[in-house]
């Protein structure tokens, strides 16, 4: 077992390509949605520029340095422009966690499915849309905020750009002032075998104004094991004294590659709390961002990735603190086994104004096998005099003093050994406060720790 990366993940090739194949198709996608507003088209055009003039990140670039994009880079996926796919209303209820009541938008292979949602009454304040239709029927919202919270420079965000030139689908979610939402919201992609070879760009949109609250839900699935990209963002505006609780849970087909950001911007008094689960893919980055933009306000970003044979998984948090008077906490839990490679690097950034900042992270490891590797690097940048920030991390086996007594009370090794991998990810599940997602994760979790069958 090692915490450190081996030299062959490092591969500096990739670094300043824009390959053919990843621009071929943005003349086409200009054409067909020639009829969007010229912001949109604009914001394309920008993305073609950044992407063009920095291509992939190479592992020269610090935040990509243990994750090598080459196996993506090199790729020849097609754009999946059709609707399609053979889902069922019953691979629906069973990634939707069967919860009848949930206001549920489903996408097939990247495309929203109308026949396969659910939204049915949603309350008044709500407005909930994909993409398409959302750019006809809140093009001023849609103006004000789409591509306004990520960014697109730099390598470090090639994926970003890759998404704006090509994002064809995805849901816009507005929350009116004082709206409180009580069922969650949740934004199903699901991939099948008709989604081999394709590459897929989701784009989402959250605005909540101020004072509303909900929670929002984002999977991403695969009825099937077939070779696809997913390269999703999903944009998030928190406004004065509003809550918005985000959960995305990626469980992606074992040979897809998978690639997310969702970055989150807050006002005064405002929380963003966000859970990232993984479990999918062979090689998955999934970015966290916040930037606390007004006084008193907080996030939480919890996470837990369970990876085994050769995945390749990284996760990436940054907390930008811009104002006095904030919290930030982070929470991300790992447990690697085969020969799998997971990557944490958590920032904190405080700003000279962001004084009485209360910050925490802690990543914990559990390594699993001889094989398993682990890069972990929390990071605090600090440049205000009046804060309380700590971070830390963990890399270990399992505890041995546990097993012993785990054993002398007449639990076999096997059982003990997989009852206390349960418990390691059980303390992170329990961060969850929607009883559905932290129900269904915790079953799943057991399941994968003492199934012996």
């Amino acid at each position: 077992m090692t915490a450190v990366a081996q030299d062959s993940m490092i591969d500096p090739t990739v670094a300043g390509r824009a390959p053919e194949a990843y621009v071929r198709d943005f003349d086409a996608t200009l054409a067909a949605t020639a009829e969007q507003p010229g912001f949109v088209r604009a914001l394309r055009q920008a993305g073609l520029a950044a992407f063009a003039r920095h291509g992939f990140p190479s592992t020269k670039v610090e935040d990509w340095h243990y994750t090598s994009v080459a196996p993506i880079a090199e790729a020849d996926f097609l754009a999946l422009t059709a609707p399609g796919g053979e889902v069922t209303d019953a691979d629906v209820r069973h990634f939707g966690f069967r919860q009848a009541a949930w206001h549920t938008m489903v996408f097939v292979n990247g495309h929203f499915a109308p026949a396969l949602s659910s939204l049915g009454t949603l309350p008044a304040g709500v407005r909930l849309l994909p993409l398409a239709a959302a750019l006809g029927e809140m093009p001023e919202l849609a103006e004000r905020y789409l591509g306004q919270v990520t960014s697109l420079d730099g390598q470090a965000n090639a994926f970003t750009a890759l998404n704006t030139m090509y994002m064809t689908d995805g849901a816009v979610l507005h929350l009116a002032a004082d709206t409180v939402v009580d069922q969650p919201i949740h934004l199903l992609f699901i991939t099948d075998a008709m989604a081999a070879r394709g590459i897929l760009h989701p784009r989402n949109l959250i605005v909540a104004d101020r004072h509303a609250k909900a929670t929002v839900v984002e999977s991403y699935v695969a009825t099937g094991e077939a070779h696809y990209f997913t390269n999703a963002v999903t944009e998030i505006v928190v406004g004065d004294g509003a809550t918005l609780t985000h959960l995305k849970l990626q469980r992606e087909s074992q040979r897809a590659f998978h690639v997310s950001t969702t970055e989150a911007t807050q006002a005064r008094d405002s929380h963003f709390v966000s859970f990232s689960f993984g479990i999918g893919a062979d090689l998955s980055r999934s970015n966290v961002y916040s930037r606390l933009g007004g006084a008193g306000c907080g996030v939480t970003l919890n996470g837990l990735y369970l990876l085994d044979g050769a995945q390749h998984m990284d996760h990436q948090t940054n907390v930008v603190h811009v104002e006095p008077n904030c919290y930030s906490r982070e929470l991300y839990k790992g447990i690697l086994d085969g020969r799998s490679h997971g990557v944490f690097n958590g920032k904190v950034y405080v700003y000279p104004e962001a004084q009485k900042t209360d910050g925490k992270q802690t990543n914990n490891t559990l390594l699993l096998s001889e094989t398993a590797q682990i890069d972990t690097k929390p990071q605090l940048e600090i440049f205000a005099d009046d804060v309380k920030c700590t971070h830390g991390a963990t890399v270990g086996q399992i505890d041995q003093t546990a097993l012993f007594y785990m054993k002398s009370r007449g639990v076999n090794a096997t059982m003990a050994r997989q009852l206390l991998t349960y418990a390691f990810a059980a303390d992170a599940l329990e961060t969850i406060a929607c009883d559905p997602i932290r129900e269904g994760l915790e079953e799943l979790t057991l399941k994968r720790y003492t199934d012996n069958s």
